[in-house]
């Protein structure tokens, strides 16, 4: 095992590793945002919500067949984004492969993801029209989750073995921009599939995957090429297009994965999505699950006044969205999906998983 990769266990365990696709926060400034956190906002309501929704989640997996271990339903089942999204919010509670009361669930969906890796490093269900650039993204997250997070000798060969393939492949189809389309091939580009992608190559790097400098630097130049001068960000660079509100707060992660925590671009696209305060009724339409999930992030990292007016919003609204049953209805994808995203949203204070640590 990598020393950096042995770093990754012990900062994982303790909740405090910071890795950033480039550089580290300042030791001052890190101190500043961890006083605007406390584990206290996830309130005895919402612990109860969560465990409703984790409980929902782990009773949809599919536990037999070519798709066992993978979670969705109509157009969406057994795509590898839902059912990495599934494996990341147990792990979001604190539940590492094979341990605690989900540990199962996530060692079937190890291994479902795993069987998904092809020849070339694409992760994918041949066949399955949803299973894109996206599912890549975030199955490479999650696989270098559970590489960096389990010290198994099972999980170091065979997940280290296909997460190398699945990074090879992220990087050989990186446009000459910088961001990544939905085919594993080099085309256009547009942010929504990028930033995944380069959470998916940042996990991997903090896991002890190599990852090439001048693919941090185009990943970069990419991103600060997508903000708009209002201080959002557009779908594509050369289309020209307004600032949404799931490609601002994708675009805020995008600086922060790239170790850009301040500066004149962060405080601009801060300021806009703080226009869009959850619950607010604001503009906040569309993609409603895919938006909160970098939003809560964003504000997860900027600390202070953010995140303290935008968790407890985010959480109210959450709260009186869920089912009777548990789980989060999403119209768009599938309610696997939006449980999953409900649920690492609402556990973001928990700070579990190494990528999201500030």
């Amino acid at each position: 095992m990598s020393l950096s990769r042995r770093h990754f266990l012990s900062a994982a365990a303790a909740g405090t590793l910071a890795a950033p696709l480039l550089a580290p926060r300042a030791a001052h400034a890190q101190a500043e945002v961890d006083e605007a956190r406390s584990i206290d906002v996830i309130t005895p309501d919402t612990q109860k919500a969560i465990d409703r929704g984790l409980a929902w989640l782990s009773k949809r997996q599919i536990l037999s067949g070519r798709n066992k271990g993978a979670y969705g339903h109509g157009g969406y089942a057994g795509g590898v984004a839902v059912s990495s999204l599934s494996g990341l919010a147990f792990m979001c509670s604190g539940n590492p492969p094979g341990q605690g009361p989900y540990g199962k669930s996530i060692d079937r969906s190890v291994e479902f993801i795993t069987s998904c890796v092809q020849d070339s490093g694409y992760i994918s269900v041949p066949g399955f029209g949803q299973d894109n650039m996206y599912g890549h993204g975030f199955a490479t997250l999650f696989l270098s989750e559970v590489y960096g997070m389990s010290d198994r000798s099972d999980i170091d060969t065979t997940v280290g073995e296909k997460l190398r393939k699945a990074v090879k492949l992220t990087i050989s189809c990186q446009n000459d921009q910088g961001g990544w389309r939905y085919q594993p091939q080099k085309s256009d580009a547009d942010l929504s599939i990028t930033i995944c992608n380069i959470m998916g190559l940042r996990a991997a790097r903090d896991a002890g995957i190599h990852v090439p400098e001048e693919v941090r630097d185009k990943c970069i130049d990419y991103v600060k090429k997508s903000q708009n001068g209002d201080g959002g960000f557009r779908y594509q660079i050369t289309s020209g297009g307004g600032s949404t509100f799931p490609l601002t707060a994708a675009g805020v992660v995008s600086l922060y994965s790239a170790g850009i925590y301040d500066g004149d671009q962060v405080e601009k696209a801060l300021a806009w999505l703080m226009k869009y305060m959850p619950g607010s009724g604001s503009g906040n339409t569309g993609y409603f699950f895919y938006g909160h999930y970098y939003a809560v992030q964003a504000m997860w990292h900027a600390g202070g006044s953010h995140w303290q007016k935008w968790y407890p919003a985010i959480r109210d609204l959450l709260l009186k969205r869920q089912s009777g049953d548990g789980s989060w209805s999403d119209s768009e994808v599938c309610s696997e999906f939006g449980t999953a995203m409900a649920c690492i949203i609402l556990q973001m204070p928990n700070n579990y998983l190494p990528i999201f640590a500030p």
